[in-house]
């Protein structure tokens, strides 16, 4: 039995009914030409003929009051507790129909005493679509991590008609400590000591910049936690009920504004984020005078490792001061993530990793004392970043048209968005407590300012 990182840990002891710890996707698939009615549920059916299953969809999570929490393999897993048929009426079956469906399978708590993940086939969508939406705690995977698994699960041709369920393929995970020989445990000891000394080193120096950056000596690439404008609708205590809403622009477009600008995916995403944030809480009647503050993930991973569970920082970030140029907003950002890049380059991944619980730690005292409401919160939202596959994948002739990475909620904030790039399409995922007004509102402001920072790039550019 493999034990659980600390961070990997942490989000299996801070789930709770209202704030539950999984990260998931929607897969929207267009049906083959001339495949029969029953396809989605004929799927559905060959699943569960597929019962080998591997790690890490085999293991549930052993509590021991001896003994640091661990993996325990199963020697089978039951399918009908995992993968799910749904089928849409008709006349209740358009986006925001499926949406509603996603939401509501999104909010529950994955049942601890069965290995932690969930499928559903969602049958009957309009235009003649269906849908996968699969789930996992974040324990098991992060959302890096869930892409690429879901990406090895698809064809990448159309005549490639096999099927490779996303639980029965072979999955990199954490070997365990019991079955390491010696010199390997002699090796783990020396890492762990190695660590040790980088985090403390790392630490030191993030308590530095943030120093300086309280005393405004300096202006570091990381934010000051728990400076964010204390009263939105977009902050407070988290509470159980979910909504999804999505947008989505063309790469192409994307690109031509990185080209033009020398910009990252990332600093156009954000530049169009904070235009959408700003005109979303002054429609709520929030004009905020400071820089919008983000909380960021970052990958701590190395290039070459493809280990499950989680090996990510999150860091607090500043947008851009207000604007009503979305030109000088974008360069505004470009600034402040070029700094980030810098920093995460420079400073051990340890000590990342561990100011991340640490930060997180405070958040979730704070949630737990009820006091979400009384203090700041540690950022306006939660923004990340997945990469997703260039290329359009396929599941038995069926093209993935759309997937949407739909998250957890950080201790205070109301919402996430997650950004994934698929094939042509750059999306948005949202995903808030249902106490968020008009989420909708701001999935159509995005896109909003996607086209004001687009037409400002070309005016630019042709003067």
């Amino acid at each position: 039995m493999a034990t659980l990182s600390l961070l990997d840990f942490g989000f299996f002891l801070t789930e709770s009914a209202a704030s539950p710890k999984h990260v998931a996707g929607l897969l929207i698939f267009e049906k083959p030409a001339k495949a029969p009615a029953g396809f989605a549920k004929d799927l559905y059916r060959e699943y569960l003929g597929y019962d080998k299953v591997r790690a890490p969809f085999n293991r549930v999570i052993q509590i021991s009051t001896s003994a640091l929490p661990r993996w325990k393999d199963l020697d089978s897993v039951d399918l009908k507790q995992h993968v799910f048929y749904h089928r849409l009426t008709r006349g209740e079956n358009d986006r925001k129909s499926l949406y509603r469906l996603v939401a509501k399978l999104h909010t529950p708590m994955l049942d601890r005493s069965r290995p932690l993940w969930e499928v559903h086939v969602i049958d009957g969508i309009e235009n003649g679509r269906f849908a996968l939406y699969q789930k996992m705690h974040h324990a098991c995977a992060d959302g890096v991590t869930m892409s690429r698994w879901t990406s090895e699960g698809l064809a990448t041709s159309a005549k490639d008609l096999a099927l490779k369920p996303i639980w029965t393929l072979q999955h990199s995970v954490r070997r365990s400590r019991e079955k390491a020989d010696e010199r390997e445990m002699l090796r783990t000891l020396w890492k762990g000591a190695v660590g040790t000394t980088r985090r403390a080193l790392g630490l030191g120096r993030l308590g530095t910049m943030l120093l300086l950056e309280s005393a405004k000596l300096t202006k570091n690439a990381i934010a000051i936690p728990f400076i964010a404008t204390e009263k939105t609708p977009l902050t407070g205590t988290v509470t159980r009920g979910r909504q999804l809403a999505t947008a989505a622009v063309p790469m192409d477009r994307v690109n031509l504004i990185r080209k033009r600008t020398r910009s990252t995916l990332n600093h156009v995403a954000l530049t169009c984020l904070d235009g959408a944030l700003r005109r979303y809480l002054e429609h709520q009647g929030y004009e905020l005078e400071r820089p919008i503050t983000i909380q960021m993930p970052v990958n701590l991973r190395r290039p070459e490792e493809k280990v499950a569970g989680n090996k990510i920082g999150i860091i607090q970030v500043e947008l851009s001061p207000p604007t009503d140029d979305p030109y000088i907003r974008l360069r505004n950002i470009g600034f402040s993530l070029r700094g980030v890049r810098n920093m995460v380059d420079n400073v051990a991944s340890e000590a990342i990793e561990a100011y991340t619980i640490i930060s997180g730690l405070v958040a979730l005292s704070a949630e737990a004392l009820s006091l979400s409401e009384v203090l700041p919160p540690m950022s306006n939202t939660l923004v990340s970043n997945v990469p997703g596959p260039k290329d359009y994948l396929y599941l038995k002739g069926a093209k993935m048209a759309e997937m949407h990475p739909i998250s957890t909620l950080p201790p205070s904030n109301l919402l996430n968005i997650t950004l994934f790039s698929y094939a042509d399409q750059l999306f948005f995922g949202l995903i808030a407590t249902n106490q968020v007004p008009n989420l909708d509102l701001l999935a159509r402001y995005t896109q909003e300012a996607f086209s004001e920072l687009e037409e400002a790039v070309l005016d630019a550019h042709t003067r």
